[in-house]
């Protein structure tokens, strides 16, 4: 799949500006500051329905204009698709596929599947699990509705149960209405569960070969998922552990137990790459996980996705920096960078210069 045309209207740093697109490699070159993230956020806001630069909607709306909007025209294996979105200083969002207009965010996953790269993605590796679940929800959202629905209803119960928590003042009386979050809760993650873990066995594989790749055999990596709770009879153990968690819980004013605690450690060479790698080690082991999103994609949906990489050139070496353009003759890439003087063979694409004032 790839875009064939992005129009903005006073959104962010464009007033109102088309780009039209080669389905091979675009490169966006200019100084920083000049607008060409923006183009990137506006294609991602079309496969998700949110951005990755922040939660605050409002902010896209071009300084003292009242709306934005966003239109993309893509083109699939076996139709065309267009994608409008609506943006008002009020913080009200619509969409529009193929000029009908969608009630749930859920109607628009599947649509159209991107990949997003930045130099900000080695949090991916440093961070917090929060960002390894944020990685599997983001990728299999995009590919499995129904993963997207039930981890919405996950989190809903768990909201739900959390404010049990922190409101009940009596525990014998917490003990006689958590019951029905509990088992709600259970369910719903073990559904979650076997997804992710069919997930990770399923892109483990596409990433060893992405990290072989790019470090030309002399690394390899492995994933492995980490949960509460594994096997069969994933919710009856998980409604025991929360029966056995409740004081806990109730002390603390949160749930400490289920899918929203998972973890996916990554092991360079046989050693954990968070606390052992080096962070040009750790950069190209998330650029392999990306890589190897782009591969589960395809494997999924029948067709890659488009490949958004943000300013990635700048904290590559020569050799990195040319695999990583050859790699993308595959799909449709969109590239973002100050400068571009790469040296590629058979190189087909695009250049575009981003001027702010031309926009």
């Amino acid at each position: 799949m790839y875009i064939k045309n992005l129009t903005l209207k006073d959104y962010r740093s464009y007033k109102n500006k088309t780009f039209k697109f080669c389905e091979n490699v675009n490169v966006l070159v200019g100084k920083n500051a000049q607008g060409k993230t923006n183009v990137l956020e506006a294609i991602f806001f079309m496969v998700l329905g949110k951005s990755f630069k922040t939660s605050k909607e409002k902010e896209v709306i071009t300084w003292q204009k009242d709306n934005a909007y966003i239109k993309g025209e893509f083109q699939k294996k076996y139709r065309e698709v267009k994608i409008e979105l609506f943006f008002d200083k009020n913080c009200k969002k619509s969409i529009k596929i193929d000029e009908i207009s969608i009630k749930k965010i859920g109607e628009l996953m599947s649509n159209v599947n991107a990949v997003f790269f930045s130099p900000d993605e080695l949090k991916l590796i440093k961070d917090s699990p929060d960002e390894r679940r944020r990685f599997m929800n983001v990728v299999l959202s995009q590919t499995n509705k129904r993963y997207f629905y039930m981890l919405g209803r996950y989190e809903k119960v768990l909201a739900n149960r959390n404010k049990l928590l922190k409101e009940s003042r009596d525990i014998e009386v917490l003990k006689d209405t958590i019951d029905i979050w509990d088992r709600a809760l259970s369910d719903f993650a073990e559904k979650i569960y076997i997804e992710r873990n069919n997930f990770i066995r399923e892109i483990a594989p596409f990433a060893s070969l992405a990290h072989e790749y790019l470090s030309d055999g002399k690394e390899n990596i492995a994933l492995e998922y980490k949960s509460s709770f594994s096997g069969e009879g994933y919710a009856e153990k998980m409604m025991k552990t929360l029966s056995k968690s409740l004081e806990k819980d109730f002390k603390l004013g949160y749930t400490t137990v289920g899918v929203h605690r998972d973890e996916i450690d990554i092991y360079l060479n046989g050693v954990e790459v968070k606390t052992f790698g080096s962070q040009g080690q750790q950069r190209t082991v998330a650029l392999s996980l990306k890589l190897a999103e782009l591969e589960f994609i395809k494997n999924k949906v029948g067709e890659y996705p488009i490949l958004l990489l943000d300013d990635v050139f700048s904290e590559l070496d020569q050799g990195r920096r040319r695999k990583l353009l050859k790699f993308t003759q595959k799909t449709q890439t969109i590239i973002t960078c100050t400068e571009f003087n790469e040296n590629v063979d058979n190189f087909k694409g695009q250049i575009f210069e981003i001027k702010k004032e031309d926009n």
